[in-house]
């Protein structure tokens, strides 16, 4: 499909990256680009015939794909090198959360505005590294396109992920941050809320709690073990309408704590039917399994 892909960055997304690129075979050759030496030494364990970039410089132009999947904080000064380089024969992408945050970077670089297409692969994991790579991480998962004049670029870019298992959507940047504030980054703030709540209660009550985590706790603890660096930055990022999803979350919060002190019967069991009713259309769009207990053997 292509002849040179650039990774710059691999992690989790990027290492998986690699070996699905790898697996299918979608590139003659594949290089990387990693700041991290632990990674490297990794990544060159893993695979002999990689090759890897000590600088983003004039080698750059040779790249008919580069995909950035670095935190988005490494963002701007990674474009700023690679602007330098690349033509409208190379086509750049990223795996990043947020999106305005992106096109505000790219905006006013005409280059880069015509050869960027903005991606949003909803995979992942709460384990960071490349040695947790997985080529089948993209199967079945929806990755968001954001919307672009280059009709030809974004057709290819759609081709790359639908090569890789994934099933593609195009949004507008706007709508996609808006949807994505509610979908994923407000339950990883949920989550990392509600560890610090269990901490704190912990502290206050000189009672070791963690090891009495029931299911809940349990569940909510895997997705608040997520790369602290890369959430940062999408909180960061997508600021104002997670702030919006915040106010939102916490003034339903206030009158479920309402209708608990009043015991509100009715309405109580009203939220929790609808929320099964959520969780049963989850299952029936593949975004989940039904096996109970999430696939977890606790014999």
């Amino acid at each position: 499909m292509f002849k040179n892909i650039l990774i710059i960055g691999c992690g989790l997304i990027g290492s998986s990256l690699l070996r699905g690129i790898v697996k299918k075979k979608l590139t003659k050759q594949i290089y990387i680009f990693e700041k991290s030496k632990k990674n490297r030494l990794i990544t060159k364990r893993l695979f002999k015939k990689v090759k890897f970039l000590k600088n983003l410089d004039n080698k750059i132009s040779n790249m008919d794909l580069i995909i950035l999947a670095t935190p988005m904080s490494q963002y701007k000064n990674i474009l700023k090198n690679v602007s330098k380089y690349i033509t409208d024969k190379n086509i750049i992408t990223d795996v990043g959360s947020t999106k305005n945050n992106v096109e505000n970077l790219i905006k006013n670089n005409s280059i880069l505005d015509r050869n960027f297409i903005l991606s949003h692969p909803i995979a992942g994991s709460e384990v960071s590294g490349p040695e947790y790579g997985n080529s089948k991480l993209f199967k079945n998962k929806w990755c968001v396109i954001i919307k672009n004049k280059n009709k030809k670029k974004l057709r290819l870019i759609t081709k790359f992920w639908k090569k890789l298992g994934s099933n593609t959507v195009l949004m507008k940047t706007r709508e996609h941050d808006n949807i994505f504030s509610i979908t994923s980054h407000l339950p990883h703030l949920v989550a990392y809320n509600l560890i610090k709540t269990a901490l704190n209660f912990q502290q206050k009550n000189k009672n070791n709690i963690i090891k009495f985590s029931a299911g809940g706790l349990r569940d909510f603890s895997r997705t608040a073990a997520s790369n602290e660096i890369m959430w940062r930055d999408i909180f960061f990022s997508n600021d104002r309408n997670i702030i919006n999803s915040i106010d939102m979350f916490i003034k339903n919060l206030k009158d479920f704590k309402k209708k608990i002190q009043n015991k509100n019967n009715k309405e109580i069991l009203k939220i929790l039917k609808n929320s099964k009713k959520v969780r049963k259309q989850i299952i029936f769009m593949k975004q989940d399994v039904a096996k109970p207990n999430f696939g977890r053997d606790d014999s």
